[in-house]
């Protein structure tokens, strides 16, 4: 329906080379290994140039860019990410980065996070995009955005995302809600939350139980509370931050049954998934615009659609003439009405019209389940 892409993924190119575990095309086959030590370690200079050769034809087979999940595998050494990113500028390529550890958080991390992505930035020219900086940075999301700003100012390509919920989702057997990491994150195991059962986690022997039995299995993480009014400021800022672009971080619908991202359409009834999946956009503007003034209606739309363009129009020419409403740009369109536009369980509503290609997908509020007008977008490496 939409018009989609891929990022050359990272942690499935080190998992093939360090851990033998061959990608499939399914969403599983990358949660199933987060929780999975053999892939997280340092590579040997034979392994390192064996991944990144994958990465590198990912690339040439149109992927957008290398999506890195630096906080999956947050003990790897730090100069294998530079390496990632001398071949995505040698490609004209954006990375996407999950960023690992704070040094607030863990002061033996082998490098901040944050600081990592501003220093690969500098040293290779490469456009480093930090994403979901409100979830990765939590409490510490002020001294976060000052490090960009600081790499900004000095001139490198450095780009960030947020989403206004606090709470994030991931596997449960990530690395950072292992037992033992759990306080560094500040966080106990009840705030984590099963999404198939709605089981909130008891206690560490729990939390170990879960980890093991399924560590694919998607949780919720409440990292800040939504409830408390220096939390909910903490979200406003991340998104206000000068340039940030909204973006969702969704996770796939998963029904009962343990399914994900079925293809029948519409969508079957009964399927679960982080708010954000259908929310993120509805809500910065309900937030952002309506609420509280931080953005103008303009404004709103440069950053959840002209600044999301921009951070791809290097690697994929089709997207130059995406983002813009002028003569001559693809006509994909939302119409909506700003005093109704908000984010309920359900997904968000207030949205008249949708054209993608110049398609009705929305027409007068009604889902056309026959228009199926998206076309991949692929990126065209030097």
């Amino acid at each position: 329906v939409l018009n989609y892409g891929f990022s050359a993924s990272w942690s499935d190119a080190r998992a093939q080379v360090l851990a033998g575990i061959e990608p499939t095309a399914r969403f599983d086959s990358t949660t199933d290994i987060l929780g999975n030590p053999d892939w997280q370690r340092t590579s040997s200079p034979a392994e390192l140039a064996a991944w990144l050769e994958l990465l590198e034809g990912e690339l040439a087979a149109g992927a957008l860019g290398i999506g890195i999940l630096m906080g999956y595998a947050p003990r790897s050494d730090p100069r294998e990410y530079v390496e990632v990113a001398r071949l995505a500028a040698a490609a004209g390529a954006p990375t996407f980065t999950h960023v690992r550890e704070l040094v607030e958080a863990d002061p033996t991390t082998p490098i901040d996070g944050s600081s990592e992505v501003a220093l690969a930035a500098k040293e290779t020219g490469a456009a480093m995009h930090h994403c979901h900086v409100n979830s990765t940075s939590r409490r510490h999301v002020d001294r976060v955005l000052g490090t960009l700003d600081e790499a900004r100012a000095a001139g490198s390509r450095v780009t960030v995302e947020a989403y206004p919920y606090g709470m994030g989702s991931t596997s449960i057997g990530a690395a950072f809600l292992a037992p033992d990491r759990l306080g560094a994150w500040g966080l106990t195991p009840s705030s984590i939350v099963m999404l198939g059962s709605g089981e909130r986690i008891g206690d560490v022997r729990r939390l170990a139980e879960l980890r093991d039995l399924d560590p694919g299995a998607t949780c919720v993480i409440e990292f800040l509370d939504d409830r408390e009014e220096s939390d909910r400021e903490l979200l406003r800022r991340a998104l206000a931050y000068p340039d940030a672009i909204v973006a969702s971080d969704a996770m796939p619908l998963e029904w009962p049954d343990r399914r994900r991202d079925t293809r029948e359409w519409p969508l079957p009834p009964g399927a679960s998934t982080h708010p954000r999946t259908t929310g993120t956009f509805a809500r910065s503007l309900r937030l952002m615009v309506r609420e509280h003034g931080l953005w103008s209606w303009a404004e709103a739309f440069r950053r959840c659609s002209f600044l999301p363009a921009r951070v791809l129009d290097e690697v994929a020419p089709a997207m130059r003439s995406k983002g813009r409403l002028e003569p001559g740009a693809d006509a994909d369109l939302v119409v909506l009405d700003p005093a109704a536009v908000t984010d309920p369980t359900r997904p968000s509503a207030g949205v008249r019209h949708l054209l993608v290609g110049g398609t009705f997908v929305i027409r007068d509020g009604a889902l056309d389940t026959s228009a199926y007008p998206g076309r991949p977008v692929r990126g065209v490496p030097r």
